[in-house]
């Protein structure tokens, strides 16, 4: 039987506000447990939580940047579980009514364009923290610890409709919307600190079948490489058990990253099982609509708005203009790097820099804030290549001099003094493809005998010749010409 895999994405996104969502408590990552745990996050009797408006402007901001409804009124509820690190015993969360609805983000898997729904983005307050790990009680014993800093943190909820059907694309769909929220300004986008949290909803169903399988859901993954392995994962166990005639049993389950396997935690309730009502301490959110135009003026432009303008006024692929908007410092270091030169040679821009710039952070694993190479830099680079003073392959080897710190990463002084100036002489050249093809007789005639590698390597050899200097464009209609 063949099978489809049926995913859904929960994105748990803390905002970047400096206090937490409903108490004046700080939200900074990295203090000692429980020094940013107030009154109101603990729960003490007689406490009432007071609403943090950035956070309102925040998921504004989100709900226009994925064309979603942002609703004039939302209500908060209280959604009732019991677990150790939730002191109230009910957490604060919009259920029926959320601050945003619908919407949709577009991402590349490959070269192919996708575009998924959103259900809606909500805001709620997150848990505390329970410590399994080398914690010891106060007699050595092995014990839990609950650290309450994260309680009352304020997280955008954001939930996309079960569209995604790899886990390559599940991969594609986190990444964009990471980057969302990052461009926004919205979160860190810190996955390693819990800013920026995934849980998937994977379920399996016989190709063709309308209705979906029973779901599980895989929590708080915070990476993309193990979101992928987890989903994969899911879904071979979840098949297996079908194929050997059992059932899903709905449940949440946890990825272990060191056994590449996911195992159960607990069991998975329906909504009812959360007995939702409205908060009775927390009036509606009311959003009024010039509060709403006042945050879209503040908006930065848009990445699908720069994708479209890249293709416009640049003549990118829709391909490239994905790649360079993928996050908001790719974009300016192309913008600021292709300021220096032509419109007609953006496209030189962006391949530079999704191609020897990239490799070149990615072997290093550093970030672009910390290339060794400035987009002024690199303009100057690729204005040598644009009139014809080197070629893009003896560029690669002026690029590596530039991030070594040659020549204060001066392309000029470094093209000069390493005479890497390209011969562009057509006496000079046709010299050379004269003496190349007297001496190459045998790949001559393999050539005219329907060999087209043949000619390739007659091409390589008049480059040799020329210790990669000649112009390639010039070698290769001079070989033509002398060759008929």
């Amino acid at each position: 039987m063949e099978w489809e895999i049926v995913i859904g994405l929960e994105t748990h996104t803390q905002l970047s506000t400096d206090s937490k969502i409903f108490s004046d408590s700080s939200t900074r990552f990295g203090a000692a447990p429980n020094t940013q745990a107030s009154a109101v996050d603990m729960a003490l009797p007689g406490t009432l939580p007071v609403f943090n408006a950035g956070a309102v402007d925040k998921a504004i901001s989100f709900g226009l940047a994925v064309d979603g409804h942002v609703a004039p009124r939302s209500v908060f509820a209280r959604k009732n579980y019991f677990y150790p690190d939730l002191p109230k015993n009910y957490q604060i969360s919009q259920f029926e009514h959320p601050v945003v609805e619908g919407g949709k983000i577009s991402f590349f898997v490959g070269e192919e364009e996708r575009t998924i729904n959103l259900t809606r983005a909500h805001l709620e307050e997150d848990a505390g923290k329970s410590l399994h790990e080398n914690f010891t009680g106060p007699h050595g014993e092995s014990s839990t610890g609950i650290d309450l800093n994260r309680a009352g943190t304020p997280l955008l909820e954001i939930v996309s409709e079960p569209e995604m059907r790899s886990a390559a694309e599940a991969v594609g769909y986190a990444r964009a919307m990471h980057s969302l929220v990052v461009w926004l300004g919205i979160c860190d986008g810190n996955m390693q600190e819990g800013s920026f949290r995934v849980d998937a909803n994977v379920s399996v169903r016989p190709k063709g079948q309308a209705e979906l399988g029973t779901r599980c859901e895989l929590k708080n993954i915070n990476s993309f490489r193990f979101l992928e392995r987890a989903i994969n994962y899911e879904a071979r166990r979840q098949i297996e058990v079908l194929e050997d005639g059992g059932k899903i049993i709905q449940q949440t389950r946890l990825y272990d990253a060191e056994l590449d396997e996911t195992r159960s935690m607990r069991t998975k309730g329906d909504a009812n099982d959360y007995r939702y009502f409205p908060d009775p301490d927390l009036p509606p959110l009311l959003i009024s609509a010039e509060r709403i135009e006042t945050v879209r003026s503040q908006m930065p432009e848009l990445p699908a708005a720069k994708r479209q303008r890249y293709q416009d006024d640049f003549g990118l692929s829709a391909y490239d203009a994905a790649q360079l908007t993928l996050s908001r410092s790719t974009a300016e270091f192309f913008e600021q790097t292709n300021a220096a030169l032509s419109n007609a040679q953006a496209k030189l821009s962006a391949n530079w820099i999704l191609g020897e710039l990239a490799a070149t952070l990615n072997r290093e694993e550093r970030e672009l804030a910390d290339a060794k190479i400035t987009p002024e830099q690199l303009a100057k680079l690729i204005a040598r290549i644009a009139d014809g003073t080197i070629s893009n392959k003896i560029a690669r080897d002026v690029f590596q001099a530039m991030w070594e710190g040659q020549e204060n990463g001066n392309a000029d002084a470094i093209i000069e003094s390493k005479g890497l100036k390209q011969i562009n002489d057509v006496g000079a050249i046709s010299a050379m493809v004269d003496e190349v093809i007297a001496a190459n007789p045998a790949t001559v005639e393999e050539y005219r005998g329907g060999r087209d590698k043949a000619f390739n390597s007659l091409v390589g050899q008049v480059m040799k010749a020329a210790r990669g200097k000649a112009n390639p464009q010039q070698v290769t209609d001079l070989l033509k010409e002398k060759l008929g």
